[in-house]
């Protein structure tokens, strides 16, 4: 979500057109409006094809109309919601953890990336229906809105990485792990993230400004976004935007595949072990948290570091192909919830005692019945979890057998 385009805009247009929706909000450089204006001629995102004869420029408008108008949206509206309610499931005093500490903090980055795409929706949307007002908010938050974007991926990026390697050292360094995988170390870890993160961030929130002009023939004022003196630097640009770009995808996702091929080759060989079936089942989560981050990231990775599908891209289907990376982004955002209800059972109990109790299991929401795994215990040195959760513990009832 991160397109270029090469001039600057005004608002003095009463025909608004919307174009790149999704990419747009996120451009780098300070024309991002007047695509929007022009790039439709008839102002119409679903009309707009009839026209067309290139296959591959329908493609794109297609693309561009289904991912911002519709995907994006969708993402926003569920992911928002569901990193809301998850967050307040994983801050609950039984579910506090290490692990958990780490997802907490890669929901904040989420939900601030997906309220950054509401945004954007929002003023697409006021530019269509009310033109003035559509642009009096994009001249006013678009030169914020990339920093946020870059700021949020980059956090998601390094949390993701940081539950990879906690559930590494758990898997594979089981002994060692247990006085590094501490809840007040990964509350710290977390808050350096965001800090070092926002350090690396501020570049793009000095990248823009917004000036006002005064039309006294028409008595209107319009907005134009400039990019900034620091940015007009070739050689920062360049430096800065290799930098970025390794730690907001490449050395992420490098590293995440690597801890994922040595996690799932540990699992496997537990496996054989039945007392560790429900942990495992937490190792599986976070498995799956990883490949779709995997999955939705590595597109716009490729994308961005070989610099085709931006904003002065001349092929269709390049173009088309990166609106779709683009929500790809959105979608690992909003995906959370659905993924810890569909492999955490502790965690599905917790959300349906949310809304209705009498769904709930009670023989697994009673705290009464667990005790923590006794440091001397066998099943302490397994490697699947550190801090206990009602999954890593055993009922006082069942003589060390695992639930």
């Amino acid at each position: 979500m991160d397109n270029i385009s090469s001039s600057s805009s005004s608002n003095n247009s009463s025909n608004t057109t919307v174009a790149s929706w999704p990419s747009l909000w996120n451009m780098t450089t300070d024309n991002a409006y007047a695509s929007l204006r022009n790039a439709t001629p008839t102002g119409d995102p679903v009309n707009s094809t009839a026209n067309v004869s290139d296959p591959y420029e329908k493609f794109y408008l297609d693309a561009q109309f289904a991912t911002g108008m519709v995907i994006i949206p969708i993402c926003c509206l569920t992911g928002i919601l569901g990193n809301i309610l998850t967050l307040i499931i994983l801050n609950k005093k039984s579910m506090r953890t290490s692990t958990n500490a780490y997802l907490s903090a890669l929901l904040v980055a989420d939900t601030i990336k997906l309220l950054n795409d509401t945004l954007y929706f929002v003023t697409i949307l006021a530019s269509y229906i009310d033109p003035p007002t559509g642009d009096l908010l994009y001249g006013y938050l678009y030169p914020y809105a990339h920093f946020i974007f870059s700021l949020s991926t980059c956090i998601s990026s390094w949390m993701t990485v940081a539950v990879a390697l906690e559930r590494f050292l758990l898997v594979c360094f089981p002994t060692q792990s247990r006085g590094w995988c501490t809840l007040q170390r990964a509350q710290f870890i977390s808050s350096a993230v965001f800090v070092i993160m926002i350090a690396i961030a501020l570049p793009s929130a000095l990248r823009y400004r917004t000036v006002e002009n005064y039309d006294n023939a028409t008595e209107t004022t319009s907005l134009t976004v400039v990019t900034t003196a620091l940015w007009k630097n070739e050689k920062f640009v360049t430096a800065y935007t290799w930098v970025q770009s390794l730690l907001r995808s490449i050395i992420p996702l490098c590293i995440l595949i690597f801890l994922n091929y040595r996690i799932i080759c540990a699992l496997n060989k537990s496996r054989a072990n039945k007392k560790m079936q429900s942990r495992n089942r937490i190792t599986i989560m976070l498995i799956s948290v990883i490949v779709v981050f995997i999955i939705c990231v590595t597109p716009d990775a490729v994308m961005s570091f070989v610099g085709a599908g931006y904003h002065d891209e001349q092929s269709w289907l390049i173009k088309g192909i990166r609106e779709i990376t683009d929500s790809l982004l959105s979608a690992n955002a909003a995906s959370n919830i659905f993924l810890y209800c569909a492999f955490n059972k502790l965690f599905r109990q917790q959300f349906l005692a949310m809304f209705c109790k009498q769904m709930v299991d009670p023989k697994l929401m009673d705290e009464s019945q667990y005790r923590k795994l006794p440091e001397n215990s066998p099943n302490s040195n397994d490697g699947i979890t550190c801090s206990p959760t009602k999954e890593t513990m055993l009922p006082t009832t069942t003589n060390q057998t695992q639930v």
